[in-house]
Formats: structure tokens, C-alpha cells, sequence
């Protein structure tokens, strides 16, 4: 285990390199609390996109999973986006692959596919529109088609079939992480702690969702908890949001719904990684340009309804 002067070593040389590197620094919301602390942004995955389009670093170093950095590399062609772990990789965007997304146009032709950003690049490229967990619905009801193809994951999906009169034909995907929490935990949760605002990503089950007070992303979650006059909240995502809601709300209290929405694959970047990643520009996450191009048509469709 890391000292804090160890810690502090390592962040001031990250600083530094940093500088010489003209480097910026993007952290997901889930990562580890002492990168975070040393990010230039915390967010969401599309939130640090962006960070990284309006940036004029010539170096991404992206702390989070693989299809994020991928995101940065489709909208950020000019930039070298490196990804501290190479192993980082998410399991709910592993769950579809190019392949099953022409057989389901095959399947069902004529249907618009809508892709959550939760994909490979690959994906994103054989999909009509992409979106997150915070415009899902929105992006659903802005297609003329009555019937819809959403992939992947199925609790989203059926978040989204709640909030529509459109037809989704969904995908069974799902994050292992989010799907862990359950109603009893929500419930133990709400007895332990009556005034406490119960709030749940959209990648938990339906019946979770059903017992939340609110149903937001991660970066909904963020201005939710500030905005709202509760001193208390259940929190109903991977665990590592805690940190930054602390951070921001040092007034308030936050509860993890569960201890087992722990995703390990956003847990494997480090402080030593991040530096490592500085010292040698590596491992660098390049999308082939053909796939870029047609995946930046699924993702300016849906920058376009922002």
C-alpha cells in the first residue's frame, strides 16, 4: 500500500511530465480516488470527451476503460490518446460485437439501431445513432421509425421502453456491476436511513430503478447531490463516484446502495500507470480511420439533439 509521501512523489512527477508532455489528465467518475485527485477533469465518459476535443493538449492521457479512449481517438483524430492500461476494458461493452449488430439488422431491416456509448468502436460505427445514459430517451424520440433496435444493455432499454411510446427491440447485455445491486440492498438502505434520496444509475434493474427517488447518469448523479436539499443520499452506482460526491459535498452524507458494485477493470489504473503512461506515450488507442469515420457519424446524430 501506497504512503501518502509515496503518493505525493508520484503526483509531482506526473505534474511535471505532464507540463513537457503538454498533456491533459481526463478521470471517469468510477476510477481510483488518488487519480482522480490528480485529473485536470472528472466526468463521464462523453463529458471527457468533449474535455479532450476543446483541449489544446496534444497528449490524452485517459483514465477510465477501453471503449472511452476510443471515444477520445474518434473525436480527437489529431490528438494521441493513451490509455494507462491496456487491459482496462469494460464487460457490458464486450457483450456485443460488429458481427451480432448486422445480424440484428439482418433480423429486423429497416430498423434504426441505437448504440450506447457503453460499446466498441466497431459498434458504434454499424449503428445509426449513439447515445448515453442521460439522453437516451431523448435520442429514442427523435427517430421517425416507430421500432427501434437499442444495444446494449437491456436494463437501459428498458428504462427507455418506459419513457416511450416507441417499440424497442432490445439487446441482453448488462453491466455485472450495476446488475449486482437489488432491491433488498435498496431497501436495507431506505430502513437504515429513511431520510436519505435514494438515487440509481440506469443500468440497474428495473426493479431497482422502481425504488429510486431519482434515475440518473454519473454526471446526473453529481448535480443532483448538489442541488438538492437532502443531507443523505443512497447511491446506486459503482462505487467509485462516492469519492467525488464527498469531495464536492463534504456536508452531506453518502451511502453505497452496495459494496459489490465494484468494477475492477476501472479500478487497474494507478498512480505508477498514469506516470508510466506519461514516460512513454504508450499504450496509445488509435481507431483504424474507417471505422472512425463511421462512428463519428453515430456520435455527431446525437451531439447534434444536445
Amino acid at each position: 500500500m501506497k504512503t501518502r509521501s509515496t503518493a505525493r512523489t508520484l503526483s509531482e512527477k506526473i505534474f511535471e511530465l505532464k507540463k513537457k508532455r503538454k498533456a491533459v489528465i481526463l478521470a471517469h467518475n468510477y476510477q481510483l480516488p488518488e487519480v482522480q485527485d490528480i485529473a485536470d477533469f472528472v466526468g463521464d465518459s462523453l463529458e471527457l470527451s468533449r474535455c479532450a476535443e476543446k483541449t489544446d493538449a496534444e497528449v490524452i492521457i485517459f483514465c477510465g476503460v477501453l471503449f472511452m479512449a476510443e471515444t477520445a481517438s474518434i473525436i480527437c483524430p489529431d490528438k494521441k490518446v493513451i490509455l494507462p492500461d491496456k487491459n482496462a476494458g469494460c464487460p457490458l461493452a464486450d457483450m456485443i460485437t460488429p458481427e451480432d449488430v448486422k445480424k440484428l439488422k439482418k433480423k429486423f431491416p429497416g430498423r434504426p439501431v441505437v448504440c450506447y456509448v457503453n460499446t466498441p468502436a466497431s459498434v458504434k460505427a454499424e449503428s445509426d445513432i449513439a447515445c448515453t445514459s442521460a439522453n437516451a430517451v431523448k435520442v429514442i424520440n427523435s427517430i421517425k421509425e416507430d421500432e427501434i433496435i437499442f444495444i446494449p444493455d437491456r436494463h437501459l432499454s428498458e428504462y427507455v421502453q418506459r419513457k416511450t411510446d416507441k417499440k424497442i427491440i432490445h439487446w441482453n447485455g448488462y453491466c455485472p456491476f450495476h446488475e449486482k445491486i437489488s432491491t433488498e440492498d435498496i431497501e436495507k438502505a431506505k430502513r437504515n436511513n429513511p431520510d436519505a434520496k435514494v438515487m440509481v444509475h440506469p443500468e440497474c434493474r428495473i426493479e431497482v430503478i422502481e425504488l429510486a427517488d431519482a434515475v440518473l447518469s454519473t454526471s446526473g448523479m453529481i448535480k443532483y447531490a448538489k442541488e438538492t436539499n437532502s443531507k443523505k443520499f443512497i447511491v446506486g452506482t459503482e462505487i467509485g463516484i462516492i469519492h467525488r460526491l464527498k469531495k464536492e459535498n463534504p456536508e452531506k452524507e453518502f451511502i453505497p446502495a452496495s459494496e459489490l458494485a465494484f468494477c475492477p477493470t476501472m479500478k487497474t489504473i494507478t498512480l505508477e500507470k498514469v506516470l508510466w503512461a506519461l514516460e512513454d506515450l504508450k499504450p496509445e488507442i488509435k481507431v483504424p480511420e474507417r471505422i472512425r469515420k463511421m462512428a463519428m457519424s453515430s456520435i455527431n446524430k446525437m451531439l447534434n439533439l444536445v
